[in-house]
């Protein structure tokens, strides 16, 4: 009797133990089954703050184009996860998001969204080896890295673009600029802008800086342009301060042509602000949201709709763009989800400079430098929209 008991008391802890040893590969395996069956997206950028226009914008692009993805099938037959995170346009706090999204297990990232956040992810994702492409960071060390790409066009290349630009198209001759000294994005414009305008027969009469600590009142800075009877103020900064420019220049009746970079994207959407004030305001930019191609009046109505009616911006066409162009390399390097992220990485990066990608901002192509190689295109303010010039 006592061996049988010893007998059924052993055949009970042996069913227990493989009871549970059945459970846990139970939930592991369901656990790689479900890290099999998705990409992990992480994206960063600001959606409370002064940029939160722009961070909220490629939040939304980016989701409609996840959505659409998915819908379709998904990249090589498998789902898209998406996650995003606030980083108050602030390096610290990117890096936080970074990390938080690392720990949700993140395997490539689309962003950030500005640059200085940028700057500082880029580091981390380097030493991880991390895929980076942001859809608008435009600071050189944005991309520093065989890590990193980007969708738009470089500080560099906005400057240069904007100067021929002008030049080109004899919108003037005068320039008057001013820009914020303590932004990487605005520094980085300004300079190339002055390099190119001597090649472009422009006179810079005034250049003018403040920084983020002295944002408000513009009127020494407008009054030295007024002096200097500049035909052309360059803006190479962000429609937050731009409005206010904008706002005081009118106050002083001074009213030459205006011109700025992707950055002034946002300005008619900034509340309160007087869209009159923009009239015939021109800004290097790839989208506009009232041209009239299928592709664009179809992401136009898509985004609207997902939206409550809002129009996007050309931030949103960059996130849009930059998550098709990531399902293109994907793809193209067969990459599939239980790859590890520096495995998808280097695959990624050799995929982008092999890919076209016929875009909503224009057919972009990207050089190993991380680099896009496409035509720089110009939009005008006028009756409080976007018209492509």
């Amino acid at each position: 009797m006592k061996r049988a008991k010893r007998i059924f008391s052993l055949l009970v802890v042996f069913v227990l133990l493989m009871t549970g040893v059945v459970a846990c590969g139970n939930k592991n395996g369901a656990s790689e089954k479900g890290k099999e069956d998705t990409f992990k997206i992480g994206s960063i950028g600001p959606v409370t703050g002064a940029a939160a226009v722009y961070g909220a914008a490629v939040k939304n692009g980016a989701q409609l184009a996840v959505d659409e993805i998915n819908a379709d099938g998904g990249i090589n037959g498998k789902q898209i996860e998406y996650k995003f995170e606030d980083d108050v346009n602030d390096a610290e706090k990117a890096v936080n998001a970074y990390n938080t999204l690392k720990d949700w297990g993140m395997q490539m990232l689309m962003g950030t969204v500005t640059s200085t956040p940028c700057i500082a992810v880029q580091s981390e994702a380097l030493n991880d080896n991390m895929f980076l492409l942001t859809p608008s960071g435009t600071a050189i060390k944005c991309i520093e890295g065989a890590n990193a790409f980007r969708l738009c066009f470089s500080d560099p290349a906005q400057g240069t673009k904007s100067a021929e630009y002008i030049g080109e198209h004899q919108i003037g001759k005068k320039i008057a600029i001013i820009y914020d000294s303590s932004d990487a994005y605005s520094k980085g414009i300004y300079e190339n802008f002055t390099k190119e305008a001597k090649n472009q027969g422009l006179e810079v009469v005034s250049a003018e800086a403040f920084t983020e600590d002295n944002n408000k009142d513009f009127k020494v800075q407008l009054q030295k342009a007024k002096d200097a009877d500049a035909d052309v103020l360059f803006l190479p900064i962000y429609y937050t301060e731009a409005s206010l420019i904008l706002k005081q220049a009118d106050d002083m009746e001074f009213a030459p042509a205006i011109f700025g970079c992707d950055g002034l994207d946002g300005l008619l959407t900034l509340e309160g602000f007087d869209k009159s004030l923009a009239e015939g305001v021109m800004l290097l930019t790839p989208f506009a949201a009232n041209a009239e191609d299928e592709a664009t009046q179809n992401f136009v109505t898509a985004f609207k709709d997902a939206n409550d009616g809002q129009v996007p911006i050309q931030f949103a066409a960059d996130a849009y763009d930059a998550i098709y162009a990531i399902k293109l390399a994907a793809e193209n390097g067969e990459i599939t989800p239980e790859m590890n992220a520096s495995d998808i990485c280097d695959k990624l990066a050799d995929s982008m400079t092999k890919i076209e990608l016929p875009g909503l901002t224009g057919d972009t192509k990207w050089e190993k430098d991380g680099e896009p190689n496409k035509e720089p295109k110009a939009v005008v303010v006028e009756n409080g929209e976007y018209k492509m010039m």
